[in-house]
């Protein structure tokens, strides 16, 4: 299939002294010479040569010089130092983490600067790497990549971020109060799943629920047994439940304080008996600290990756050419953000001005007593004061 023949190269030239030498020169009839013959040009005296740019080993270049630190020492000049060799596995691993199968027995300490790594190469910011990337991390680390979830207020960035959501596992606290999700969202599908049984505060205020989302919210709980078994503190303030809704929260079974404040639901004495008899509970007169939503912060490795979406999907569109219409969209929106900030919250759509605080706790052990009890007790207390002030003021009389 291949010739025998050997073709011979053309002519091969030598650079010694900044001049090029022939050393081997082909005559007419195709045999070899070398000679030390006179120094020939490459080329000729009006040559020009054209610059061609290889967009491809921009690319290379661009990847080899992450592998390069640049530092300046003492005198001011750039030195060029590899990266060691773990730096250089890392950055690759971070660059392909949507690629990975499994974290699970990876260093802590490891899987934290590469989680920090891949977070540099914005690989949580990609739709279409992120839920990917984050499943990764969660299954293996838990409440470390996210121990709590603040997204009071941010409705269309948990719609927006939905498959990221659910794919943290291990969070102690969800708070998504006033995003106005309704009783159908997919998110509480999530809540209710195994995923999160270490949920232990949760906060659904402000979402337009009824009695039909919490039947739908506490239907794996009710049938399955399962989901939301370590709750105990649970906002629904500013809904519209009612009695009946409450009556669906009784299969919770280590639920401590709930926040019923602003809905449909009557405070009477049938509410406060429901509550004690089925779930141990009282009525709270001062407003509990726990449900101002302080306590409630965003903690864990994606603490910045959520940062990142909020800023992302705060960002105003581009500008128009009519500078007019900008200037109307812009002050409008302005407007818009700065009442939404200083006003009440909504009760699905209507303002609501000075709040009524319905807020039930499980007392203490110690302390537990039917809220009858605790009624006649204060008054028995109050009886024997004024027994005790009306005998020493007819002592005072007499002396």
């Amino acid at each position: 299939m291949y010739s025998s023949e050997v073709y011979e190269c053309g002519p091969v030239y030598v650079r010694e002294k900044g001049e090029l030498r022939c050393v081997k020169t082909v005559n007419c009839d195709g045999a070899r010479q070398y000679a030390g013959c006179k120094p020939h040009r490459l080329f000729e005296r009006d040559f020009s040569v054209r610059l061609c740019i290889d967009s491809t080993s921009q690319a290379t270049s661009a990847k080899n010089d992450d592998h390069i630190v640049f530092t300046y020492n003492k005198e001011g000049s750039l030195r060029y130092t590899a990266k060691s060799l773990f730096d250089i596995c890392l950055l690759f691993i971070a660059e392909n983490v949507q690629h990975v199968d499994s974290l699970v027995g990876f260093p802590e300490q490891m899987a934290d600067r590469l989680f920090a790594t891949a977070e540099e190469k914005q690989k949580f910011s990609d739709p279409l790497i992120a839920p990917k990337a984050l499943q990764v991390f969660s299954e293996a680390y838990g409440e470390l990549v996210l121990k709590s979830l603040c997204l009071r207020d941010r409705g269309p960035l948990v719609c927006e971020r939905l498959d990221e959501i659910k794919t943290f596992r291990g969070l102690r606290c969800l708070d998504l109060f006033g995003c106005r999700l309704g009783d159908q969202h997919d998110i509480f599908k999530h809540i209710t799943s195994e995923a999160l049984n270490s949920l232990v505060q949760l906060s659904l205020g402000g979402n337009c629920l009824s009695d039909r989302g919490l039947q739908t919210l506490t239907a794996p709980v009710r049938v399955m047994k399962r989901g939301l078994e370590n709750l105990q503190l649970l906002d629904l303030s500013y809904n519209q439940i009612t009695e009946k809704g409450i009556g669906y929260l009784t299969c919770l079974p280590k639920l401590k304080g709930l926040d019923i404040s602003e809905t449909n639901v009557k405070l009477d004495a049938g509410l406060k008996e429901l509550l004690w008899n089925k779930m141990g509970m009282i009525l709270s007169e001062p407003p509990v600290e726990t449900f101002s939503h302080s306590s409630c912060k965003t903690e864990g490795w994606a603490e910045q990756v959520i940062n990142q979406w909020e800023m992302k999907a705060a960002e105003l569109p581009k500008k128009e050419p009519k500078p007019r219409t900008n200037a109307l969209h812009f002050y409008g929106r302005t407007k818009f953000v700065r009442e939404a900030l200083n006003s009440t919250p909504t009760k699905c759509g209507q303002r609501v001005g000075k709040t009524l605080w319905i807020q039930f706790l499980k007392p203490e052990p110690s302390l537990k007593r039917k809220p009858s009890e605790h009624s006649s007790g204060i008054e028995g207390t109050l009886a024997t004061q004024k027994k005790r002030k009306r005998f020493s003021t007819n002592q005072e009389q007499i002396q």
